[in-house]
């Protein structure tokens, strides 16, 4: 008889167990997948993070690398870089995409038919990460993204680690190559809009990008060696059909965001007077590229001084140079850039010139010039590479300083790129602003977003401390100079 009592409540649980998964089949959409298909997430990373970087790198980062200053809504080219107004919070995209790259990771690493995303996704991560870290410091890396592991407010891992230590941005680049090398499967790298899927490319960009990256910590550590091997290989990218590029097109959905903002808006971003003299200084015709002439003279182009304080000066922008028509009219001819051959040359050029590695620097600085001029749709004067500031060792000029100005010079969509070389050499020399709200102190790295100490308060509280109260006057650990 007491087994007759519970027959109630078990065919109770039995009608709510069979309730509750009638609910739950009710309630889910057979059409909504629970994962992305990893040629979605490859496509989805790839085009995001080079959309966001490219329109991040023009307003924020050009205003900081002094390529363009602005006339109004100018606090950030002033210098107070908490109060990014047209861009200058590349955390959020930047974090946004690893989260991206790590679930195609994860897959790649865990179901045989997606292994041939692995080589890519740690590529990918190792390439966001080295732009994050670059730009911040130490940042939460090693137990970020691990909100699933009940993982919400991880610590910020210091910098020297996140290039150097197992699972950091040289380890991956290594372990991409190796990935891509070890595949023998049928699965094609679909979704790749970098290069079609050919992952023989994808070891050039990885190899171009240690490359790069080993030069970025060339003041802290021994890197001639593994740069010697890798020049040696000779596998990365040489010519522009390896280059990790998309292009835009001219009208939606995929024109330069530039393109879709209101005049008014466009018209705030004037010739930097650092851009204007440095390129008169070499009679450089990619001026005409990147920027139009003045309106008020159509045969003069004119910069202005980074920094202006709108309210107690008056500027006529007639009187100066705004942006090119490549970024606003025809941005068909505009790429989105990762890394190219003109750019991996002037970094063997610099590698070469510092004795790093045993090299040509004369033939590789000349070769990434040259690729510049034809990423850039320009023609390059017969003489610009014989005489006047161009010329490589002329009298009166340092190598070095040519070197990265030239890199710095054809960065123009990449400007936290030239800014992020400038503070790792000193070259070019840029201005101190007008009208400085950082105590006339050219900034030298990005401050934490004011909501990480709101959701991450302990662990920010720590990076805070080690960044003098989150300055950005306080070096990362790869600047010596």
């Amino acid at each position: 008889m007491l087994q007759n009592k519970f027959i109630p409540l078990i065919t109770a649980l039995l009608l709510f167990t069979a309730c509750t998964k009638k609910l739950e089949s009710i309630n889910t959409n057979p059409n909504a997948p629970i994962t992305a298909s990893p040629d979605l997430l490859l496509r989805q990373v790839e085009y995001n993070f080079g959309e966001n970087n490219s329109y991040e790198g023009f307003v924020a980062g050009n205003v900081l690398g002094q390529y363009f200053t602005m006339v109004d809504f100018n606090l950030f080219d002033r210098h107070n870089l908490n109060s990014p107004q047209y861009g200058g919070k590349p955390w959020t995209y930047l974090y946004s995409n690893l989260r991206d790259n790590e679930n195609l990771l994860i897959q790649s690493q865990t179901s045989a038919v997606s292994k041939v995303y692995e080589g890519p996704a740690l590529i990918l991560k190792a390439y966001m990460t080295a732009m994050l870290t670059d730009l911040y410091g130490d940042v939460p890396y090693f137990n970020a993204l691990k909100g699933k592991s009940g993982i919400t407010t991880p610590g910020y891992d210091k910098q020297e680690l996140i290039y150097t230590a197992p699972d950091g941005i040289l380890d991956n680049l290594e372990k991409g190559v190796t990935a891509i090398k070890a595949y023998n499967g049928i699965q094609t790298l679909n979704g790749d809009i970098l290069y079609g899927g050919d992952l023989s490319k994808w070891q050039m960009f990885a190899n171009s990008l240690r490359i790069k990256c080993l030069l970025r910590i060339a003041d802290r550590m021994p890197v001639a060696d593994k740069l010697q091997a890798i020049f040696a290989e000779g596998n990365y990218i040489k010519n522009s059909s390896a280059d990790a590029v998309f292009s835009f097109t001219d009208g939606p959905p995929n024109n330069f965001r530039m393109a879709t903002l209101r005049i008014g808006d466009f018209d705030l971003f004037i010739l930097s007077q650092t851009m204007e003299e440095i390129m008169n200084k070499y009679t450089d015709p990619r001026l005409a590229t990147f920027y139009r002439p003045t309106a008020a003279n159509p045969t003069m182009y004119k910069g202005l001084l980074n920094g202006q304080d709108a309210s107690q000066t008056s500027i006529t922008v007639a009187n100066y140079s705004l942006s090119g028509k490549i970024f606003r009219e025809t941005t068909g001819k505009l790429k989105a850039n990762f890394i190219t051959s003109w750019e991996t040359s002037l970094l063997l050029a610099e590698a070469a010139q510092r004795g790093l590695i045993t090299a040509n620097d004369k033939q590789l600085y000349e070769r990434g010039v040259q690729g510049s001029f034809d990423y850039w749709q320009t023609i390059m004067p017969a003489t610009y590479l014989t005489t006047g500031a161009a010329a490589y060792g002329s009298t009166g000029t340092d190598k070095l300083d040519q070197i990265i100005t030239q890199k710095w010079i054809s960065n123009m969509i990449n400007g936290y790129e030239g800014w992020i070389e400038w503070r790792r050499t000193g070259f070019p020399v840029l201005k101190h602003v007008a009208a400085s709200l950082n105590q006339g102190i050219i900034p030298v790295r990005m401050p934490y977003p004011a909501e990480e100490a709101a959701l991450n308060a302990d662990s920010y509280a720590a990076a805070s401390t080690a960044t003098n109260g989150n300055s950005v006057n306080a070096k990362v650990w790869w600047q010596v100079k």
